[in-house]
């Protein structure tokens, strides 16, 4: 082996520059090389190449003089795209229209009973943002990864299916949230029904039956005691179909218990209408009247109740804190309420037991003890498997309208995607669409144990109270409603 390696040391690899500079001599002139090293490379000739053919080398150089060449002047001609590269790029650009209309289509959502504003710019939902005009509308693309129930489909088809889910009377916020499951969750249950609800004559009629007991109340508690506090849920009467809904259909899926935290907005109205408290009662309280017992009490709208409501799956005992007045603080409140009666079931997964929180809109974006209660949401030691949070978003903080000079947010629910809770916002003025968002919160509650935000945006008829002139301090907004019709 030292003999072989002996006579092949002018291989030796620190002589590859002066070698190759032959080589390339010999391809150029197998003349100018000396006669061994002409016999040596000409031997090489007659070796097969890796491709089993014998054909001779050609000089190097050149052809790397010519690669160079094309690196430092750029490309000689630009290549055209094909026909068949235009359509893969719009197909690209279908898939973007879906995604888009599923991240921002609530913002072009029909949610304002009032209309005081126009529908935002948002050139990602048009489709010549993507490059395509009327021309491209009949074109068919695959849809196989929506929910439509079609493979594939026109463009024009397309677009209308996402507008009607998307930019309806409900518009839903859940792209930001990280688990897959749950996004597709939310896509197969708008897209298969375009977030259209489709009841039965008898759920429209029970529907009815509690808006017009809403709505009914209210007017009489204006007429007998006229004046007098009650913080009226006027304009946001679908709220009791949207809580009676919500506790049977909890009944429906085994929850046993339900504790309610909320304001004094509409109070009155759940007391007796959904509560079931004697109304004889609640007259008695707005005369004065109270146990011979009882050296004092708290005002009506902030006493709570317990009663047990009939449901298709068994009796549920429902609990109504206190309202401590300062808005929010009753939050944790019923959260710990909520915990210590699934400790005591031992309820460890939430199944048993529903914290339901009611919340005003600018209260739910302004006080910081809803954000400190939402951190305690996923821990381990404080959560209680996913709340209900509903907003009563009546557009008014008192005496502010104007969401520029109270928050800096788009929406008053913002604060929620802290632990990506998805949010349904509903048109309060189609009440049916209220129903079927209350019954998608619950549904998705009870699947993920999450927390989930129904934002319910109608309006405030009356005052801040009944003893408000809201006319002074919001014209503009109090002749829209003085037109209004109700729900």
């Amino acid at each position: 082996m030292t003999q072989k390696s002996g006579i092949n040391s002018y291989l030796f690899g620190g002589n590859a520059p002066y070698i190759e500079n032959l080589y390339e001599e010999y391809l150029d002139n197998p003349a100018s090389v000396p006669e061994n090293w002409r016999t040596y490379f000409d031997a090489m000739q007659n070796m097969p190449g890796s491709n089993g053919t014998e054909l001779r080398d050609i000089a190097h150089t050149p052809i790397q003089s010519s690669f160079a060449e094309r690196a430092r002047f750029g490309p000689i001609c630009r290549v055209v795209a094909s026909p068949d590269a235009e359509l893969g790029r719009k197909r690209v650009s279908v898939q973007k229209l879906i995604a888009a209309y599923r991240n921002v289509g609530s913002r072009w959502a029909d949610l304002d009973p009032l209309k005081r504003q126009e529908r935002p710019a948002l050139p990602d939902l048009e489709p010549s943002f993507y490059g395509f005009s009327d021309t491209d509308m009949d074109i068919v693309f695959n849809t196989s990864n929506t929910y439509f129930g079609r493979e594939t489909m026109p463009l024009r088809e397309l677009l209308q299916n996402l507008r009607e889910t998307y930019c309806g009377t409900i518009g839903a916020e859940f792209m930001y949230v990280s688990e897959q499951t749950e996004k597709r969750w939310w896509q197969a249950r708008l897209e298969t029904i375009r977030s259209k609800p489709d009841f039965s004559p008898d759920k429209k009629k029970h529907i009815l039956e509690r808006l017009t007991a809403a709505e009914g109340f209210e007017r009489y508690l204006h007429t007998r005691f006229v004046g007098q506090k009650r913080f009226s849920l006027e304009g946001g009467d679908s709220f009791v179909p949207c809580l009676d809904e919500l506790i049977q259909r909890a009944g429906k899926a085994g929850i046993q218990e339900i504790v309610i935290g909320m304001a004094h907005r509409g109070r009155l109205n759940v007391l007796v209408n959904i509560m079931g408290k004697n109304p004889v009662d609640l007259f008695a309280e707005f005369e004065g009247k109270h146990a011979g017992d009882l050296p004092s009490g708290d005002v009506k709208y902030h006493q709570g109740f317990t009663s047990d409501i009939a449901t298709p799956g068994g009796p549920v005992n429902i609990s109504l804190a206190f309202n401590p007045s300062h808005l929010e603080i009753v939050n944790p409140v019923v959260e710990g309420a909520v915990k210590a009666r699934q400790v005591q079931r031992e309820d460890r997964l939430g199944s048993q037991v529903l914290p339901v929180l009611v919340h005003g809109d600018a209260a739910f974006s302004g006080q910081g003890v809803v954000m400190e209660t939402l951190n305690l949401a996923m821990t381990r030691g404080y959560g209680t498997g996913g709340t209900v949070h509903i907003v009563i978003n009546n557009q008014i903080g008192f005496t502010t309208s104007d969401p520029r000079d109270t928050r800096s947010t788009t929406y008053c629910t913002d604060v929620v995607k802290m632990i990506e809770a998805p949010v349904v916002h509903v048109n309060g003025d189609d009440p049916e669409a209220v129903v079927l968002a209350t019954r998608m919160a619950l549904d998705y509650r009870q699947a993920f144990k999450r927390d989930i935000v129904l934002d319910i945006v109608c309006f405030r008829k009356l005052g801040h109270n009944e003893q408000d002139t809201p006319a002074m301090t919001q014209p503009l907004m109090y002749k829209n409603i003085e037109k209004h019709p109700g729900t």
